[in-house]
């Protein structure tokens, strides 16, 4: 086949999206999406190039399938590329270089004027910056410096009168757009048909500046922990193209994706649950592979450049705990993470401390207490009602949480409870290897309710440890830490001690 039957044959289908298919979406939560869409294809027997202008600015040209959904036509692709690149007046100076336009000058006061100019140099080095790092970070910088500052010797020479002169004279006015140029990011195909054949092929990439995230506002009683909870999903398109009547569905889950320049409680008697009716639910959820889908009911657009919410669970009445914690050890670990052994024997560690107590909220994601749905990860906001209006009482993140398991949130510190810990004993021998250590954790409560404030204490300084004495019953809540549960009264002191003995 020679080149001009290959050009004759050309198909540009940009024009025919109106009559496509609407794009779906699938948006994870780790910045990146995999879109659907649909190419128009007439096809002639022999060579075609067909090009498609509705992509993405942030699409990754080697995840591209273009494909018959039906199964019945088998699309041979000969070549594909992938130009981001579009019309600007930088690019244009580019396509001009070495030839004569004219600028427009104006001046306050004064009619404009116009002159010509010959374009020694653009200075136009823009490149994409996923293209730019395969040949490494600094190279990538080197390159959008010389694109972007002016400083860099990258800004244009323009020759105007037989003078040469740094920077444009005015205005540029170009010529009619050259052929080699595009108005948005466009992928072309050559394809090599048997037959002529007509379908709507199913188009499928993988494209950065797209990411979702889910956010929780939880609002409690004036008085009580018992809790209505609204969740949201965010959606920001950051990606160079706008979706309309887009079918989106959200990723939840660590999906591993290589990074561009990497290598390969109280219990209530009565709980109203989320409703499970498709008819209400503005998001639907399934298991899917090792990771959970979530399904917007209806289709959405989604502009460029837009950031949309849309509610996908509500939940009232869902019990939940507040739990005051003291953890009173305080850790420098770039101090000591290059003498792990040595921690055995120096009595400087393990000995600084802090006061603050603090508050965690805590509830479990079941359906007898209202959810019972697997929840994204995202941030929680923490509201107590105060009459008929709502304060803040701290937020933080949980972690992508299954069904059945308990959500735990860290949201302050208590102000009207203050904990102290220090070491009251310490001796170490080294040629019979053990080490005694012996803490005092004193606990204050100046709330007008009783608390109980639970203990943390960490046994960092080895595996083998036994508790000689003990002012309190503990809990063995891992290998190396330990937990006591004190109760006291308002305005009530109480003092916890224990000895600890390590042997190696």
């Amino acid at each position: 086949m020679n080149k001009s039957a290959l050009f004759n044959a050309a198909l540009v289908l940009a024009s025919s999206l109106a009559n496509a298919a609407d794009p779906a979406l699938t948006i994870y939560n780790q910045n990146f999406a995999v879109v659907r869409d649909t190419v128009p294809l007439e096809l002639r027997a022999g060579g075609n190039d067909v090009s498609f202008s509705g992509t993405t600015a942030h699409l990754e040209p080697s995840s591209v399938i273009l494909r018959d959904p039906a199964g019945q036509i088998k699309l041979q692709i000969l070549e594909q590329n992938y130009r981001n690149d579009p019309v600007s007046p930088e690019l244009l100076l580019s396509l001009f270089e070495g030839q004569t336009i004219k600028f427009t000058i104006r001046e306050p006061m004064k009619p404009d004027q116009t002159v010509s100019g010959k374009i020694i140099r653009s200075g136009y080095a823009a490149h994409s910056q996923q293209a730019m790092q395969r040949y490494g970070q600094a190279y990538a910088a080197t390159q959008m410096a010389r694109a972007y500052n002016p400083q860099s010797g990258a800004q244009p020479i323009i020759e105007v009168d037989g003078q040469i002169q740094f920077g444009l004279p005015g205005t540029p006015i170009f010529p009619s757009l050259g052929d080699d140029t595009i108005l948005k990011p466009m992928l072309s195909w050559k394809l090599a048909a048997a037959e002529p054949a007509k379908l709507n092929a199913e188009l499928t990439y993988v494209t950065g500046g797209m990411s979702w995230e889910a956010d929780y506002n939880i609002v409690a009683p004036e008085k009580g922990e018992v809790l209505g909870i609204v969740g949201w999903v965010t959606m920001d398109n950051q990606s160079g193209k706008s979706f309309p009547n887009a079918a989106i569905q959200l990723m939840a889950g660590d999906v591993s994706k290589l990074q561009p320049g990497a290598n390969a409680g109280g219990r209530m008697d009565s709980r109203s649950e989320v409703s499970r009716s498709a008819a209400t639910k503005p998001v639907t959820e399934k298991a899917f592979d090792e990771y959970h889908l979530y399904t917007l009911e209806r289709s959405t657009t989604l502009h460029d450049r837009e950031t949309k919410q849309v509610e996908f669970v509500r939940a009232e009445g869902v019990g939940s705990e507040r739990i005051y914690v003291y953890d009173g050890l305080t850790i420098d670990w770039s101090r000591w993470n290059s003498n792990r052994d040595g921690l055995r024997r120096n009595e400087e560690f393990g000995t600084d401390s802090n006061t603050k107590v603090a508050v965690m909220r805590q509830f479990k994601n079941t359906a007898a207490n209202g959810l019972g749905i697997p929840l994204p990860k995202g941030r929680v906001r923490l509201y107590r009602r105060d009459g008929a209006q709502l304060q803040f009482i701290g937020e933080n993140t949980i972690d992508h949480t299954p069904k059945d398991e308990l959500v735990k949130v860290y949201t302050g510190n208590a102000f009207d409870l203050v904990g102290e810990r220090r070491r009251t004993a310490f001796k170490t021998d080294s040629s019979r290897n053990w080490t005694n250590e012996t803490f005092e954790i004193k606990l204050r409560n100046h709330k007008a309710e009783a608390v109980e404030i639970r203990v943390v204490e960490h046994l960092y300084r080895w595996v083998n440890w036994e508790i000689t004495e003990k002012s309190n019953p503990y809990l063995k809540t891992n290998a190396q830490e330990i937990q006591f549960r004190i109760q006291l009264a308002p305005d009530e002191e109480k003092t916890v001690t224990y000895k600890v003995h390590y042997s190696w």
